[in-house]
């Protein structure tokens, strides 16, 4: 079987990883390492653009998983709600 290989694109222009740049990077190696390690059964990422307009979600997970997801996202949507007062 031949291997495709995809040719990434060349970076545009430079990029500085500020703290929250490299906050974000952390979170997604360690969660991408214990996916790897098959400790992760369910995954839900928020995520927000840089200009804060946009909100995206994205999940994976057991469809049992769904309610408990649903129930720790509006643990933590409180809990940042709170937070920012």
């Amino acid at each position: 079987m031949d291997a495709a290989i995809v040719a990434f694109p060349p970076r545009l222009a430079p990029t500085v990883a500020d703290e929250n740049v490299a906050s974000v990077i952390e979170v997604l190696q360690d969660q991408l390492a214990l996916a790897r390690e098959g400790k992760l059964r369910s995954v839900a990422v928020v995520s927000v653009s840089a200009d804060g307009e946009a909100v995206g979600t994205q999940w994976s997970c057991k469809g049992a998983d769904i309610t408990g997801l649903i129930g720790k996202l509006t643990v933590l949507t409180h809990d940042l709600m709170a937070a920012r007062k």
